[in-house]
């Protein structure tokens, strides 16, 4: 994909995220990787406002590929870092999704209550601790509850995606937040039982069986 078009689909995506109802206002960002790079959603710039133009290309340890652009998000490194960490990924999505987010402030996760958790890669889907949003800690934190998943919660925050795509990063945002929100209700009827090892294994092959999530 040409560059332009890719940076109209990450304001797509952007854009997509608030019409979604997962996320609000200017919080969240989207990035997408380049040649020598990735783009990302600039700072404190109103996702209907946001103009492919906007969007900043840096390198992978941050530094502008461009002179002259928007000051590029505050959460540029958890982009730099996942995409360099994790090469099979071509784009991430970050958000404050209400229930992912409810559940991210008691530090908990979402356990394998239900087989569509496999969707992000793994039996849970883990929760990073705290830590200040912007940091290398934060980063670091984000990445080690990534390592064999899609998906993480991130504690006091929100919810970080990757994928090989922006669509399917935002679909798994999506359902992500489906499951947080089926979870939390399920709570309060008590802590609902959770699928063993072997069952989510049996599910990880059903969907790669069916391709499933790969479109």
């Amino acid at each position: 994909m040409i560059e332009a078009d890719l940076r109209q689909r990450v304001v797509e995506t952007a854009r997509a995220l608030n019409a979604s109802g997962i996320n609000q206002g200017t919080s969240g960002n989207v990035s997408a990787r380049i040649d020598g790079g990735l783009l990302i959603t600039p700072t404190s710039l109103p996702y209907e406002q946001m103009q492919a133009a906007d969007l900043v290309a840096l390198d992978l340890q941050g530094q502008p590929l461009h002179e002259g652009q928007r000051r590029p998000s505050s959460e540029w490194r958890l982009h730099a870092d996942i995409l360099r960490q994790r090469p099979e990924a071509q784009a991430v999505v970050h958000c404050h999704s209400t229930s992912a987010t409810a559940l991210a402030c008691h530090g908990r996760g979402i356990p394998a209550f239900h087989y569509m958790v496999a969707v992000a890669g793994g039996v849970d889907v883990r929760c990073a601790p705290y830590a200040l949003f912007g940091t290398q800690i934060f980063s670091d934190l984000a990445l080690a509850a990534l390592e064999g998943r899609q998906a993480a919660l991130l504690a006091q925050h929100g919810q970080v995606t990757l994928a090989t795509s922006l669509q399917q990063a935002l679909r798994l945002a999506i359902e992500v937040e489906t499951l947080a929100r089926m979870y939390l209700q399920a709570l309060q009827l008590g802590e609902p039982r959770v699928l063993d090892v072997a069952q989510m294994a049996a599910v990880q092959q059903q969907f790669s069986a069916l391709l499933y999530g790969a479109a």
